[in-house]
Order: C-alpha cells, then structure tokens, then sequence
C-alpha cells in the first residue's frame, strides 16, 4: 500500500520570513477501472485501498449487490489498473456512462442522480439507534486519527460505526473515502443495519444514495448538508446529521433514531 503523501520543497514566505523546507503534499493518483473487461472509468484517488475503492464505487452505483456478485478482484498498482469480474452482467453500465459524462461537462451531478438513481434505491429499512453523546464521540475520533489530514490538510475521512468504529478511510475525495469503507464493508460481508457512517465533509446527495445503497441508518458529519441531500435522506428513511463539532449537532431528518 502507497503512502498518501510525499516530501516536496517548497518556499515559504511568512511575516515577512523566507525559507526554503521540505513539505509534506498530498499524493493523487489515477485508477482505471475495468468490469468484466470494459473500461468504465478513471477515478483520481488517494494510493491506497484501490481494491476497496473499486468495489465501493460499484456497490454505490448499483452495478453489484454484495461480494457474491464478484467473481475477480485484481489490483495492477503500478500501471494504475483495477480489474473486477462480476456476475451477472450489470444491465444499467451504459445509463451510468451516459450520466457520468454528462457531469464532467458541468451539467452538475446532483440533479443527474436524483433522476437516474434516486428512484432505484430502496427505503432503508434498518431501525438503529444511538445517543448523541456517542456519536460526538464518534465524530471526535474520526478527526484525533485522520493522520493523512493532520499531516497535509489535503484528504477527508469517512468510517463505519456501530457502538465502536469499524472501519475508517482517507481520500482526497470525499465520495472515494465513502466508497473505500464502503468496499471494505462488502468484502468483509459486514452487517450494517445497526451502523453509521461518519464523514468530515459536506454532504451531498450522492452520498445520501450511496448510504441508502449500503443499508446504513444514520449518516454524521462534521459539515453542512445540501436542501437535496435532506430531501432524500427523508424519502429514503436516513438520519441525517450534519454540524457535529464539540458538544452539538444538527439532525435535519428522522430524529427518531437519535436519542
């Protein structure tokens, strides 16, 4: 596994001081991915956790189910290629061509999702609960072991949570830090009925989708939520939290859970 960042030289001025130091940047990589032979897209990432990312991103666009629908898993590092076999063929791949493309071209994604996507996921049928002050606890761990943040202020955080943390990712992308945990929970075969997933970014409606694809309850994050990514927390039976720093937080849907 690559490490997330690097040693440059770097010239900094300050208070009227110069100096010439060694500074530690964020790496981004580029990461082909293959299904069943077909290029299907090419994601800059963090070096790390490519196989858990590939898997992540293909449960998040509904192209597989759970780790019984991947046949092959194979990581070439060096030249940046992740091939994945799965089975059976997914009948929506050139819907997601189609959308992706559309998005690159400024058109924003968000509305593209909550036509193509939004209507193909289902209600989140999990009933967990949790208390507030576990997760702030929560949200205070995520940010004490975001090593890769502390280091170069470059990457955000996710993880999965029950009453401990299960699993915790790093990535200069908010959506490919979600998708990593999100493979790592596939190819664990974990459970996430009782979970949440802890973000330190914004969220948007991509997100929501991926969650609800995932099953998970509760989403908690240190930032803000977009007006569409409430709407579809609530139709999809999500808690959604958002602001939680210190000793508060905001619960913008299905407070039930929170108590």
């Amino acid at each position: 596994m690559s490490e997330n960042y690097l040693y440059r030289t770097v010239c900094k001025h300050d208070c009227g001081k110069r100096e010439v130091v060694k500074d530690l940047i964020v790496r981004e990589f580029p990461l082909t991915l293959f299904v069943n032979e077909r290029e299907i897209v090419t994601m800059v990432c963090s070096p790390n956790d490519l196989k858990e990312l590939g898997v992540g991103f293909l449960l998040s666009e509904g192209l597989i189910q759970n780790s019984k629908n991947i046949v092959e898993l194979e990581c070439q590092e060096s030249e940046g290629l992740l091939h994945i076999r799965i089975y059976p063929e997914p009948s929506n791949t050139n819907s997601f061509l189609r959308r992706n493309i559309a998005s690159c071209c400024g058109k924003g994604r968000a509305g593209l999702y909550f036509i193509n996507d939004a209507r193909q996921v289902k209600e989140v049928k999990a009933s967990g609960c949790f208390t507030k002050n576990l997760l702030l606890r929560h949200m205070s761990w995520l940010e004490k072991n975001a090593r890769s943040f502390r280091l170069t202020g470059g990457v955000h955080s996710a993880a999965l949570a029950n009453d401990r943390i299960l699993l915790m990712a790093e990535d200069i992308g908010r959506h490919n830090a979600v998708d990593k945990v999100l493979g790592a929970l596939c190819l664990q075969g974990m459970e996430t009925a009782d979970t949440c997933l802890l973000l330190s970014g914004r969220v948007s409606s991509e997100i929501v989708i991926k969650a609800a694809r995932a099953n998970i309850p509760l989403m908690l994050s240190k930032g803000a939520p977009t007006d569409l990514a409430i709407d579809l927390a609530e139709d999809l039976n999500i808690t959604l939290i958002g602001f939680a720093r210190e000793n508060r937080l905001n619960i913008y849907s299905h407070p039930e859970r929170v108590r």
